[in-house]
């Protein structure tokens, strides 16, 4: 009975997907445009922090070869054992 109550829905659900692509109006609410697009805004900052990761990744891989620092003024030599 619940696979057959789990069909019912599942159609159901499709017919009013159909239905809101036929009438060309996607969100009910406004609340609907509202998570719509915060969702989108989250899903857009994902994949910008991951393609700065792997801009990042790709250009330190590249270059492997780390300049050596030289010593800037005078050794204390009163800390020398």
């Amino acid at each position: 009975m619940e696979q057959r109550n789990l069909g019912q829905e599942v159609e159901e659900q499709l017919n009013d997907l159909v239905s809101r692509f036929q009438s060309k109006e996607f969100f009910q609410s406004d609340w609907d445009i509202a998570s719509c697009a915060v969702f989108f805004t989250f899903i857009g900052m994902v994949l910008l922090l991951v393609s700065l990761v792997l801009i990042h990744c790709c250009c330190c891989c590249c270059c492997e070869e780390k300049p050596r620092r030289h010593k800037v003024g005078i050794d204390n030599m009163a800390l020398e054992p």
